[in-house]
């Protein structure tokens, strides 16, 4: 299994954004970190060694990005300048990362899973939902799925159609038929140990993708799973070749 590193330079985010690549060819994963936002770790956490069988059999591609989490979602500040942080996070994403992977991949139309565990999950449903025609799909492992839970401020236009909980079961019209018709979001949730918030968050998700009719999966592991690799790594093994 081949790993390599690469900067990608973004002129939204006005710096070089660190890759991490694994595997040789196969379904595009796009992996967002979590709360620490590192490129390296799913490779520190054994998450890539996990889904070491898939990469050898050419099933999968993984792409560890760096998330900016830290400047958005999980520090204090004026709300305004916290959202301008993660929609220069988002255009990164959307015109940066994905068309690397295109080239990388040789694969011209390549729409990339999105994947990752606490707040790379929350990420992955939010890109799969805003970005459909982009991301064939999530798979989501104990995500916050409440963001304005995270923010001391009163509500913005920007704030809320970052928020699944907010946006989602307000979609209709062209705007919902597009998630209907593009993507599909696996949620997963273990009602162990640290699992917390991420519990009822997930189950009301699951419950408003069900009442819109968009394509999803919900899998609620049971009370010996805790929020922890130990759990993704089984998690992330078992869906992400389903989904692929």
């Amino acid at each position: 299994m081949s790993a390599r590193h690469v900067l990608l330079d973004s002129p939204h985010l006005g710096r070089r954004a660190h890759v991490w690549c694994f595997g040789e060819v196969g379904r595009p994963v796009v992996v967002f970190a979590s709360n620490a936002g590192v490129a390296h770790e799913w490779k520190q956490s054994g998450m890539v060694d996990a889904l070491g069988p898939w990469l050898a059999a050419r099933q999968l591609k993984l792409y560890c990005t760096e998330t900016n989490i830290s400047r958005t979602f999980s520090r204090r500040g004026a709300l305004n300048e916290r959202m301008a942080e993660h929609r220069a996070f988002e255009h990164y994403v959307v015109e940066t990362l994905v068309p690397f992977i295109r080239q990388d991949s040789r694969m011209e139309d390549a729409r990339p899973l999105a994947t990752g565990c606490s707040m790379g999950a929350t990420y992955s449903a939010l890109f799969a939902l805003k970005f459909p025609e982009v991301f064939k799909g999530a798979l989501c492992l104990s995500g916050r799925y409440r963001l304005a839970n995270f923010i001391q401020e009163p509500a913005t236009p920007d704030l809320y159609f970052n928020d699944p909980l907010a946006f989602v079961p307000n979609l209709d019209g062209l705007a919902l038929e597009r998630v209907r018709r593009n993507t599909h979001l696996t949620l997963v949730v273990g009602r162990g140990a640290f699992e917390g918030r991420c519990i009822p968050e997930t189950l009301e998700l699951g419950q408003w993708l069900g009442k819109k009719h968009i394509p999803h999966h919900l899998g609620v592991w049971g009370d010996a799973s805790r929020h922890n690799y130990t759990w993704w790594r089984k998690q992330a093994a078992h869906y992400l070749p389903q989904v692929a």
